[in-house]
């Protein structure tokens, strides 16, 4: 099993452990692995999430990403791409205007973030602290505005279908994403240019690429080739599939690649995590139930904001099963819940997940026979009983330092009490 042990017989660093679960990842696509079986296996910790950041400001902190507790790091796309910082558009909640995501030469590392040798500098840094480094690699499309004359690709390589009808599946792999010229993937020179790039991202020393836009292009380039490009390095392999339909994401996870837990946003974001909320909808409620060594799960990125109870859905990503992603824009480094709560993840947090209550108002759930979590929407102090596989007459402790110790009695059921709008985490 990976996860907790595999840190801990000093044996394996970090960046095995991520390299792992892109392992695991296959082996639950390929139907070797049963959804759910061996949960822990995901990851010491989490991945915090740089975007808009450049490689220098990056490298300078990352010791202190390393000692919040935090297992890896995902950092934009490092390609030459249009735009310039005095081009991004921003509001309090995100840039509306991307910075690396309209590439213009896919083997040019010099970008606005900093020059190849920065980011180099960058990846060594990061595994000097024991932190894995997911690229993000731009293959759906290339830059708006500029015609078809890139350095390596020109009219002939790209698709030509208009805008995306959404209606259409066929459109959404096939079409313009926001105007975003699509390259054609059917192609094999366009392809041999790609897998140049997802090299040239392994020669720098990368663990792992998360595909942007990965709904945009068709399930077969990946099962057939992209993943493949990745593997040949032993990379972890996530992808952007932007939908909130659980069968969509497990359509790119059957590839052999993690995906980016949509269906768990929206459940998070619509349905559970606001004042008029109601928290039965967490159960099984994301992709991550379904397959939890393929889930990368998440409460916001720079295309998606947060739910009103920002920190109670970190609270249930962080102790819950999948891959979780903290998004520097929103949570700073040292944020004393987040870095409480990744302490839970990386010492408590073993065993598949049991939900012990679903309710508009509690959810309590349980990593089976080792950490009891319990997440309260309203604006008042609640209590439940809920049965618990630690055991009987037991002593928990409150590790969130939220609230006091309990005992469960002689039938293994105790009484927690949930402070307002927050969560407890109980374990011997």
């Amino acid at each position: 099993m990976l996860g907790h042990n595999i840190r801990g017989n000093g044996k394996f660093s970090r960046r095995d452990v991520l390299k792992g679960i892109g392992a695991a990842g296959a082996a639950t696509a390929t139907g070797a692995m049963a959804s759910g079986t061996a949960s822990a296996a995901i990851g010491d910790s989490a991945v915090y999430q740089f975007y808009h950041t450049r490689w220098n400001d990056v490298r300078n902190s990352l010791s202190d990403v390393a000692s919040a507790g935090y297992d890896a790091i995902q950092v934009p796309p490092a390609q030459e791409s249009k735009l310039s910082w005095s081009e991004r558009q921003y509001d309090s909640e995100k840039f509306q205007t991307p910075l690396g995501y309209q590439p213009i030469n896919h083997k040019n590392f010099d970008s606005e973030f900093g020059t190849e040798w920065e980011y180099q500098q960058m990846v060594d840094e990061a595994h000097n602290q024991g932190l894995d480094v997911i690229a993000d690699a731009v293959m759906n499309h290339m830059a708006a505005g500029v015609g078809y004359d890139f350095p390596y690709f020109s009219y002939p390589d790209f698709h030509h279908n208009g805008a995306i009808d959404y209606s259409d599946p066929w459109s959404v792999e096939n079409g313009d994403l926001v105007g975003l010229p699509d390259l054609e993937q059917e192609s094999s020179y366009v392809r041999g240019q790609l897998k140049d790039y997802v090299d040239k991202y392994a020669g720098l020393g990368v663990d792992g690429i998360r595909f942007d836009a990965a709904k945009h292009m068709p399930e077969w380039f990946f099962s057939d080739f992209a993943n493949q490009w990745a593997d040949n390095h032993g990379l972890y392999k996530v992808g952007e599939v932007l939908n909130g339909a659980t069968s969509v994401c497990d359509g790119y996870a059957q590839t052999g690649q993690s995906v980016t837990d949509y269906p768990l946003y929206y459940t998070m974001k619509e349905d559970a995590f606001h004042q008029n909320g109601d928290l039965s909808a967490l159960d099984n409620g994301g992709y991550v139930d379904q397959n939890p060594f393929g889930a990368m799960t998440f409460v916001s990125n720079h295309d998606s904001r947060p739910p009103q109870y920002e920190k109670l859905a970190y609270a249930y990503i962080l102790t819950y099963e999948g891959y979780p992603r903290v998004y520097n824009h929103r949570i700073g480094i040292y944020d004393s819940d987040i870095t409480n709560l990744l302490w839970i993840r990386r010492n408590l947090a073993n065993g598949s997940a049991v939900t012990r209550h679903s309710g508009r108002d509690l959810y309590v759930f349980e990593r089976q026979g080792n950490l009891l979590v319990g997440l309260n929407r309203t604006n008042s102090w609640k209590s439940k009983w809920v049965y618990t596989g630690i055991g009987a007459n037991r002593t928990l402790n409150d590790y969130s330092g939220n609230a006091g110790d309990v005992t469960t009695n002689s039938d293994s059921w105790v009484k927690l009490w949930i402070p307002p709008t927050g969560w407890v985490c109980y374990a011997p």
